[in-house]
C-alpha cells in the first residue's frame, strides 16, 4: 500500500453474502489524489444481475473491462461525468452478450424495444427513452435529451422533453442527428435463438392452460368420464399422454447494464440501458427508463454530505419451470416492475448519506426492496444495484502542503444468483472485474 501523498491509497475488503439477507455486498474505498496533476476519476459498471453462464464468463468480464477502459480514456481527457458514463454504456450496449442495444431480448412480436436513461448529478437533469426501436445505442438518445434540456426552453416558451417513448422517441432521435439502423442489425444469432425457444415454450404453456380449462369444464359435466379418461393433477383431470413436455432449461441473455462515474471536478453521473423482459408485451417500459428507478445521480450540496450515483439492474428473462412435476408455464423470474414499484435507485441514493454506507445499503435492499410492502405479494424479488459516493478531502504531502483529493467509496448488491461488475480509477493500470454469486 502506497502512502497517500504518492497519488493513490487503496483499502479493500469483501463482504460475503450474509445468511438470510438475500443480498451479496462488496465494498472498496479508494482515494485518487491529484498530486501528479493528472485528471482523476472513477467508473463502476455492471453487465447485469441474474444468471451468468460460466461458459461465457470470459466474455462477461471482457465487456466490463472494455467499458471501464473507455470511460477512463474519456476521464483522462478531462471529460465530464455525464459524457463519460454514456461512453461506458455504449461499450456495454454494443456487446452481443448483454441485454441492451444490440442483441437485446425480443418482445412477443419478435421486435427489439429498448429502454435507457441517464442522470447528471451536477445539473440534476435527466434524460430517458422507452420502447425505442431502430436505434443501435439508446443511451445516445437519453444523453441527447439530457443535454438538449440543459439549453433551456424551446420556442414559444415550450418545455423540452426529458422522457420520450416509441415512435416519438425514434423521430426525435433522427431529427437530432442520431442515425437509425435496421432491425436486422439489432438482433443477434443468440437473441433470435432465445426468442424461438421461448416462443415454443410459450405456445406449449398456452396449450396446456387451454387443456386444463377444457378439462375442468368436462369434469363439471361428467366426473365419471373424466376419471376414466384422464389422470389427476391437483383436482384437475388432464391427459398428458398427448402433451409434449420441453426441458426446463433456461435460454436467456444477460440483463440490464449500467454505470456510475465521478469525474475530476467531483461531479457524478449514472446511466442504465436495457432490452427489457424476454417475450414482453410490445410497448412495455421497464425500470431502465423510469425516473428514480433505473438510475440516480446527485452532487453534494444542501443536506447532502456526499455526492451519490446509483444504477440498477432488472433480472429480465422468462423461463419455463415445472409445476408439481407435471406441467410447465412461462414464469417471470424477477423484473423491472419490482424496481419501478420501489423506486430503488432513489432509495439507495438517500441511504448513502448515512455514515456507514455498507450497512445502509444492506438495510435498504432488505427493507425497501426484498421486504418492501409494495412487493408483499411477490414470490421472489430479484434485482441488483451498483452505487458510489464521494467527497473531497485534503491530504498532507511531503511538502506539508494540503492537496485536494477525491474519496470514492463504491458497493454493489444483488438478490439474484450472480452479478458481473467492473471498476477502474484513473490511477489504475487496468480494470478489475468481479463476478459475484449468492
Amino acid at each position: 500500500m502506497e502512502p497517500a501523498g504518492s497519488g493513490c491509497l487503496g483499502l479493500a475488503d469483501v463482504h460475503p453474502p450474509e445468511a438470510g439477507e438475500g443480498a451479496a455486498l462488496m465494498r472498496r474505498s479508494e482515494r485518487d489524489a491529484a498530486a501528479d496533476g493528472r485528471s482523476v476519476g472513477f467508473v463502476l459498471v455492471h453487465a447485469g444481475a441474474g444468471y451468468h453462464s460460466e461458459s461465457k464468463a470470459k466474455e462477461y468480464k471482457q465487456v466490463c473491462k472494455k467499458a471501464c477502459q473507455k470511460a477512463i480514456e474519456k476521464l483522462q481527457t478531462g471529460a465530464l461525468a455525464v459524457d463519460v458514463v454514456a461512453a461506458a454504456l455504449i461499450e456495454l450496449e454494443d456487446s452481443p452478450f448483454t441485454n441492451a442495444g444490440m442483441g437485446s431480448n425480443l418482445n412477443l412480436s419478435g421486435d427489439i424495444e429498448c429502454d435507457a436513461s441517464t442522470m447528471d448529478g451536477k445539473s440534476l437533469n435527466f434524460g430517458a427513452v422507452g420502447a425505442l426501436r431502430g436505434i443501435k445505442n439508446p443511451i445516445l438518445v437519453a444523453n441527447k435529451l439530457l443535454s438538449e434540456a440543459q439549453k433551456g426552453k424551446l420556442s414559444a416558451g415550450r418545455i423540452p422533453p426529458c422522457f420520450l417513448v416509441g415512435e416519438g422517441a425514434h423521430k426525435w432521435a433522427v431529427d437530432h442527428g442520431i442515425v437509425s439502423c435496421s432491425p436486422d442489425i439489432m438482433a443477434t444469432k443468440f437473441s433470435l435463438s432465445a426468442f424461438r425457444k421461448n416462443r415454443r415454450k410459450l405456445e406449449l404453456a398456452e396449450k396446456v392452460e387451454t387443456e386444463m380449462i377444457q378439462t375442468k369444464k368436462r369434469r363439471e359435466v361428467s366426473e365419471n368420464e373424466c376419471l376414466t379418461q384422464y389422470g389427476c393433477l391437483s383436482g384437475y383431470k388432464v391427459n398428458w399422454e398427448k402433451s409434449e413436455i420441453l426441458p426446463s432449461n433456461v435460454t436467456a441473455s444477460l440483463d440490464t447494464v449500467g454505470a456510475v462515474v465521478v469525474d475530476h471536478e467531483g461531479n457524478v453521473a449514472a446511466a442504465v440501458s436495457s432490452g427489457g423482459l424476454a417475450m414482453k408485451h410490445p410497448g412495455r417500459v421497464g425500470q431502465a427508463a423510469v425516473y428514480g428507478c433505473g438510475c440516480w445521480a446527485e452532487n453534494t450540496g444542501g443536506h447532502n454530505v456526499y455526492s451519490t450515483a446509483v444504477s440498477t439492474s432488472e433480472h429480465s428473462f422468462h423461463s419455463v419451470v415445472p409445476i408439481k412435476s407435471t406441467w410447465y408455464e412461462i414464469a417471470v423470474k424477477g423484473c423491472g416492475e419490482h424496481l419501478v414499484r420501489t423506486m430503488l435507485a432513489r432509495e439507495c441514493s438517500v441511504a448513502l448519506q448515512a455514515e456507514d454506507a455498507h450497512q445502509a445499503l444492506l438495510e435498504t435492499m432488505q427493507k425497501k426492496f426484498v421486504r418492501s410492502p409494495f412487493l408483499a405479494s411477490e414470490d421472489s424479488v430479484l434485482g441488483g444495484v451498483i452505487v458510489l459516493r464521494c467527497c473531497s478531502c485534503s491530504l498532507e504531502s511531503e511538502s506539508s502542503l494540503n492537496r485536494e483529493a477525491l474519496l470514492v467509496e463504491f458497493l454493489w448488491s444483488h438478490t439474484t444468483e450472480s452479478m458481473c461488475v467492473g471498476y477502474m480509477s484513473t490511477q489504475d493500470g487496468k480494470a478489475k472485474v468481479f463476478q459475484g454469486f449468492v
